[in-house]
């Protein structure tokens, strides 16, 4: 039988790793768009080893599991570099670097998508191609992306059950921690899965308001 009454006393505790969940995800989604903004200005650049460089980052960090990525970066990278990272800071770095490979495909559609004749002209009046990016196409751009860029949050949101694996004490590894501690896995999981599911519905939400108001400025 269910009985949530057996770990209503846990029930703070495992509320308690939701702002650790926030943490890493506004982090890795703030330094995930500004790694996806360069990588993007690698992939339209009319330099083709330049371009590879940006494509080839896109498919790694796209072509193999972030559980993968951030199991390397925990358990692999002090191997190679003899610098130890927290679990927490290992999460950051994994997180922002696979998000950002994913956010930078969103914004190179987002910049592509831009008429060409904003670039032309641009090119007409002598402008620098970086200001031409930063002045005049990336603003028309993160019009067009804010609804692909709200998606990719809630994916991170979701997938951020991942650090548990390597020890943050977020929603998923505290309800692991109470089913330790009372032999009980299958209510406190379902509580985080419960915890999760709101979570994400309310950015879903946000997401539609979002989409919604760009529809009428538009």
């Amino acid at each position: 039988m269910i009985d949530f009454t057996k770990i209503q006393d846990s029930i703070p505790y495992i509320l308690q790793g939701i702002p650790v969940l926030f943490q890493v995800v506004i982090v890795a989604a703030i330094a995930g768009m500004l790694i996806g903004i360069v990588v993007a200005a690698l992939k339209i650049t009319k330099n083709g080893f330049v371009r590879f460089i940006g494509h080839a980052y896109t498919a790694v960090f796209r072509g193999t599991p972030l559980i993968l990525q951030l199991a390397i970066i925990h358990f692999g990278l002090p191997q190679l570099t003899g610098y130890v990272t927290t679990g927490y800071q290992s999460a950051i770095i994994a997180f922002s670097l696979n998000s950002g490979a994913y956010i930078s495909e969103i914004i190179r559609a987002g910049i592509q998508a831009v008429d060409r004749g904003q670039w032309e002209a641009a090119d007409a009046l002598g402008i620098p191609y970086m200001k031409q990016l930063r002045s005049i196409i990336l603003p028309q751009a993160f019009k067009n992306i804010l609804p692909a860029i709200m998606n990719e949050l809630i994916t991170l949101t979701k997938e951020s059950a991942l650090i548990s694996t390597v020890g943050v004490l977020d929603v998923m590894r505290r309800a692991q921690v109470v089913g330790g501690e009372k032999a009980l896995y299958f209510e406190p999981l379902l509580f985080a899965g419960f915890v999760y599911f709101v979570l994400v519905m309310g950015l879903s939400l946000i997401g539609q308001q979002v989409e919604k108001a760009m529809r009428k400025s538009g």
